[in-house]
């Protein structure tokens, strides 16, 4: 029987989807995908990840995204919580998130940033809930907010840190999520990490439409020259996934069964359904 994989993050309710997302969700679930986790990036899109997530027996996150601090309005975070009361109980919803911060993107205020982000780190706390979490140029930042205001853990995604900071990140009940980022060549010390970090931490992720693995990437000259950028897809994990086995020189099953009991530790409410 082939593996089975969990897409601990992929932004199905994004726009690139919309044309064709029912079909995007089969095509992942013949490749083995068998869960997806949606999660919000402001509070405007809540109800789509949830009817996305129900529709297709899969999960969904609530949060407010660092990039989206700018247009976000300042009570957002009280109606966010206000969407957390109602649905809490629906075992389809099983983190906050997507939350964090972003001091790689020019001209964000990371003043406001850190302020959303400490907000929905009490929200995490207030529903006892894990959090996904943004981790670009920030994690000591994002690890101080941590130590200050603890949560039960969750996943840092698309890490792409220290080894020292995923260590911490690890300490703190944390998965680190890996994606396509993973496939190019001189992603080194990406790759190091991957195989240098316990399996046990890992948890896989496609950022779908997103971080593209280098098949679907296309240059700038090949996309001026007439060759449309691919978009990534949850179909795609099997093969970033091939990608870390062969990193680490082991069974693709192995990966799978692993990654998957890593998943449900990180997002526990994700246990019995995925």
């Amino acid at each position: 029987m082939p593996p089975t994989w969990i897409d601990t993050h992929c932004h199905l309710d994004a726009p690139e989807f919309a044309p064709d997302v029912d079909a995007v969700r089969a095509q992942a679930r013949a490749a083995g995908v068998q869960h997806l986790v949606i999660p919000a990036v402001q509070v405007a899109h809540a109800d789509a990840v949830r009817q996305l997530a129900h529709r297709h027996g899969d999960s969904y996150a609530l949060g407010i995204h660092p990039l989206y601090t700018p247009q976000a309005a300042d009570d957002d975070v009280e109606k966010l919580a206000q969407w957390l009361e109602q649905h809490h109980a629906d075992p389809h919803l099983v983190a906050i998130g997507e939350i964090g911060l972003d001091f790689f993107v020019p001209g964000l205020d990371g003043e406001r940033q850190m302020r959303f982000y400490r907000q929905q780190l009490q929200l995490a706390r207030r529903f006892d809930l894990p959090v996904i979490l943004h981790v670009r140029r920030s994690a000591d930042a994002l690890l101080k907010g941590l130590r200050e205001l603890p949560v039960q853990g969750g996943i840092a995604h698309a890490f792409n840190g220290s080894l020292q900071q995923a260590q911490a990140f690890i300490a703190l009940g944390f998965k680190l999520g890996f994606g396509g980022a993973l496939s190019y060549e001189r992603a080194l010390q990406l790759r190091r990490l991957a195989t240098e970090l316990p399996i046990e931490a890992l948890v896989l992720e496609t950022d779908a439409p997103d971080m593209p693995p280098h098949w679907i990437y296309r240059t700038a000259a090949e996309r001026s020259a007439g060759q449309p950028q691919g978009r990534n897809a949850p179909a795609e994990l099997p093969r970033i996934a091939q990608v870390l086995a062969d990193l680490r020189g082991m069974p693709l099953e192995d990966l799978a069964r692993q990654t998957h009991a890593n998943a449900l530790h990180a997002l526990p409410r994700l246990r019995g359904r995925a």
